[in-house]
């Protein structure tokens, strides 16, 4: 399996910056050629499902998804953590998204920092091309955190 990582800052509040990174119909609307369908109600805590179906028309293949840990930023934690594992045919695998609040007593709130870690398998490629898989996914979803980190 390949695993990549991708790390940002950003000039907002941690609880918000959480939300973002947590819509889950918001990544569709960022992830090339995917949408969020079923998205489970409640949509978050442990236990959410949804899938993205990637494709064009018929063709294409669904990445099934569930929350298997959720804990969201407070006061006097560390860090927020949501743990997905993917439970596909195609792709297999985990995500975690990881926000730091801001330094205490640090100016104007602070940067917030994320950390998006994934790994992830794919049905019938060889693991000789992991090294290829993860420099594009960190590429592709780089710019799917940058889109969900520049929403309002």
């Amino acid at each position: 399996m390949a695993l990549f990582e991708v790390e940002r800052t950003v000039r907002a509040p941690e609880v918000a910056v959480w939300e973002r990174l947590t819509d889950w119909p918001a990544h569709g609307g960022r992830v090339p050629l995917t949408r969020i369908v079923g998205v489970s109600e409640p949509a978050d805590g442990v236990g959410a499902r949804f899938t993205a179906r990637t494709g064009v028309g018929r063709a294409g293949f669904d990445d099934p998804m569930e929350v298997v840990a959720w804990t969201p930023p407070a006061a006097g934690r560390a860090a927020g953590r949501c743990r997905l594992v993917k439970r596909g045919r195609v792709v297999r695998g985990w995500a975690e998204i990881e926000v730091y609040g801001p330094e205490a007593g640090a100016a104007d709130g602070g940067e917030v920092r994320v950390v998006w870690r994934e790994e992830l398998g794919v049905r019938g490629v060889p693991r000789a091309l992991d090294p290829l898989v993860a420099w594009t996914a960190r590429k592709v979803f780089g710019r799917v955190l940058d889109g969900l980190l520049r929403a309002r």
